[in-house]
């Protein structure tokens, strides 16, 4: 009952949160420059004709309430209008571009969690020995490099001086999309790593401490037996937690990567809708970049509550 009391109410918070998204959101078409039917005509013709649709489409003539309404009910059904620059249907743009995003953080997860946690527990393992000192000096290196210029500078090593992978587009196949992603998810995952092997290391140091681990080495057991089944397994909730927060990252930070690497996902999309004054695709993809953040935090919840039984009986408590 706990756990579906817990569920129960992140979800009614959920909501409101992606409620007030939304609102924001729509308050868009209200707070930029300029009259909201010239903004939505964009860069099309402007024609008696279509002047008229746009003011029916999106009840102009209306209260701002009702407006937002009608707006919202779209959206729940994932209609965002069009496009003010091609004219075509703002959810086929985004699930067009969604895609090759999606593919690039879940890279960017693997490699994030492939190093950094190995890293983490290494550097634990070897607290205040050369192993710890050095992890430690480049995760902190890692944390104060910024991605567009960690980008910039893979371009001009890997890319343009060993020529090793290649320094824009997407690929076409698995393997190939692998390679020509892999410098744009490295770009993203270099702060990334450097976080989840200093929350590793941290999570591993205060297990460390307890008393049960005190205990097994008393008993005779190998310390690194001891080490890397419990401290590993009880060091599990900061990884967990960082799991999600390295998927919202790196897709929240993909809107620089991309366009430097020129990769068509949504956050080149973003970069180029909000250039060219495409409201009603800058609005689809904030409600949806807001939505996925919503559902992550919401799955990181749940998770740690079924992970942590110290979490259930606090919940029960």
């Amino acid at each position: 009952m706990a756990v579906a009391a817990f569920i129960g109410k992140r979800l009614v918070v959920s909501a409101a949160l992606l409620l007030v998204i939304s609102f924001l959101v729509f308050s868009l078409l209200s707070v930029t420059p300029g009259s909201a039917i010239a903004v939505l005509v964009g860069s099309r013709p402007s024609t008696p004709e279509l002047i008229a649709a746009l003011e029916a489409r999106h009840h102009l003539n209306d209260p701002f309430l009702v407006q937002y309404w009608h707006w919202l009910v779209d959206a729940l059904q994932l209609d965002f209008g069009t496009s003010t620059r091609s004219g075509a249907p703002v959810t086929g743009i985004i699930t067009d571009h969604l895609p090759v995003s999606i593919q690039l953080a879940v890279y960017t997860l693997v490699l994030v969690v492939g190093i950094g946690v190995p890293c983490g527990m290494s550097a634990a393992y070897q607290r205040d020995k050369w192993v710890d000192r050095g992890i430690s000096m480049a995760s902190v290196i890692g944390m104060s490099a910024p991605g567009f210029a960690v980008g910039m500078l893979l371009i001009f090593v890997f890319g343009l001086e060993l020529g090793l992978f290649p320094v824009y587009g997407v690929g076409n196949g698995f393997f190939d999309r692998l390679v020509h992603l892999t410098l744009p998810a490295t770009a993203l995952g270099i702060a990334l790593i450097a976080l989840l092997i200093r929350q590793t290391r941290a999570g591993a140091l205060n297990v460390l401490r307890q008393d049960y681990m005190t205990f097994a080495k008393a008993r005779g057991l190998d310390p690194s037996r001891v080490f890397f089944r419990y401290a590993l397994r009880n060091s599990a909730m900061p990884v967990v937690t960082a799991a999600g927060l390295i998927l919202i990252a790196a897709l929240s930070g993909a809107i620089l990567v991309e366009t430097v690497f020129s990769v068509p996902g949504v956050g080149s999309l973003m970069v180029q809708s909000v250039t060219e004054k495409d409201l009603p695709v800058v609005q689809g993809l904030a409600v949806c970049l807001g939505a996925f953040v919503i559902v992550v935090n919401l799955a990181v919840d749940v998770v740690a509550l079924l992970v942590d039984p110290r979490m259930r009986y606090a919940g029960k408590g």
